[in-house]
């Protein structure tokens, strides 16, 4: 009897090396494209545009709450809102520490979140509410049911279509499950951050009119809930969403169906946790508590253990793809177990700025990044999902890398070294031909 086992994936070629090499491949609005970032270097018209479109939603959606909160009710709302965004947009970086992404789509997340994504699940979260109480005469169904149907639909839809757009328009800096859980949790940060506000404001208007203060306060209540017990809940929702994109992006390019598939069912999933979480007030006065710990307690740890896995898998694609770079003579021997460390190069960039200043440690940390991209571009190519512009692309990292080599050379070398992660060869025994990055 016969086994037949898969083949494994061609491993691409990778370019010649040479001393003078021409890059012929990169055009010339590419090499100088990661430089030092400029404002006026980006696309002027589109960011104009989306900045324009997103200040407007945030001028609208701070009209309406101010109007339901009033003005000393949204200013308590706001300064008690503010407190778990700096910790939640914190974890999120931290998380994407290893390819980080640009700045604009962090920053375009969260304002998407907060304004765009707040003002469409007011505005459609107030219509139907008003049509569902119209349609059975009965306020109070339709509060339960505006929570546990429509308010997940709503909200869930709005916070992905800024997850989407990123997918759809920024897919060089959308490659992976990580990245999909970064934007997505900056996101739902922002969206949490204004529904916050409203709540926290409502909350504090409620008390002034019935004059109470303190621990017992409809306040205290709302900030022990929606900030000390649950400042995760609504990135834990559509984090879900973002990493159905994220697989979606490590997906074969000729698998379609499923590409398409997978960020559609990471909405669903969403949606159904959110209805769950929204729902369990309705389950009796321990439902929010037993939902809280039964469920999604769990499932925070669980999507937690997963972000930091897929942070420590992108460290070992990194030690697993440059070799072969190194071989071909691109980078040192020593670079891709440096590059693996987040402590390496965390060295590297100091050794860097010590011995040259700070322009030095800037051009090692692009350095580190460029080579991160392009060992997660060889990895995309082995798995067959890499672009049909794959060759052009990686000439163009390993042109930004050429640039910024004698700097970022010694700076990695000494930090593997520092490191002890310097592979050397025990005596007594031939190691020729031994690969240990493979090990």
């Amino acid at each position: 009897m016969t086994h037949s086992f898969p083949r494994p994936a061609p491993q691409p070629p990778v370019p010649a090396y040479r001393s003078d090499p021409a890059f012929d491949a990169v055009p010339e609005r590419a090499r100088h494209r990661y430089r030092p970032r400029r404002l006026w270097r980006s696309r002027v018209v589109r960011l104009g545009t989306v900045s324009t479109l997103l200040a407007l939603c945030g001028l609208v959606i701070l009209a309406l709450v101010r109007e339901q909160t009033g003005t000393e009710g949204f200013l308590v709302g706001l300064g008690l809102a503010m407190l778990p965004v700096p910790l939640l947009l914190g974890a999120f970086r931290w998380l994407d520490r290893v390819d980080p992404g640009p700045w604009r789509n962090l920053i375009f997340a969260f304002s998407w979140g907060a304004c765009a994504a707040a003002l469409v699940a007011i505005i459609a979260n107030t219509f139907a509410h008003r049509w569902i109480a119209t349609a059975t005469a009965d306020p109070s169904a339709a509060d339960t049911l505006g929570a546990t149907v429509i308010a997940p639909v709503v909200e869930e839809s709005a916070k992905a279509a800024g997850v989407l757009l990123l997918f759809l328009f920024r897919r060089r800096d959308f490659g992976g499950i990580v990245d999909g859980v970064v934007v997505a949790g900056f996101t739902a940060t922002g969206f949490a951050f204004t529904e916050n506000i409203l709540y926290l404001g409502n909350a504090f208007g409620e008390d002034q009119e019935i004059g109470t203060s303190g621990f017992a306060s409809v306040t205290a209540a709302t900030f022990f809930v929606r900030i000390v017990m649950s400042p995760f809940a609504h990135p834990l929702f559509t984090v879900l969403t973002g990493i159905g994109c994220g697989i979606a992006a490590l997906t074969a390019r000729r698998k379609r169906v499923r590409r398409a598939v997978l960020p559609l069912l990471g909405l669903v999933l969403a949606m159904g946790v959110h209805a769950l979480w929204n729902g369990s007030a309705a389950l009796g006065p321990w439902g929010f508590y037993a939902v809280y710990g039964a469920f999604m307690v769990p499932a925070f740890g669980l999507l937690t253990w997963l972000a930091i896995w897929t942070r420590q898998r992108e460290l070992r694609t990194i030690s697993g793809e440059l070799p072969a770079y190194a071989a071909a003579g691109w980078i040192s021997p020593a670079e891709p177990l440096a590059l693996s460390s987040m402590r390496a190069r965390g060295l590297a960039r100091s050794y860097a700025a010590r011995s040259f200043g700070s322009p030095a440690a800037r051009a090692v940390g692009e350095y580190e990044s460029f080579a991160t991209s392009l060992a997660f571009l060889r990895h995309r190519a082995r798995r067959g999902a890499a672009d049909p512009d794959f060759a052009a692309r990686e000439q163009e990292l390993l042109y930004h890398l050429w640039q910024r080599k004698e700097v970022a050379g010694p700076a990695l070398t000494y930090a593997a070294r520092a490191t002890g992660r310097v592979w050397t060869p025990p005596p007594h025994r031939d190691y020729a031909g031994y690969n240990p990055y493979r090990s």
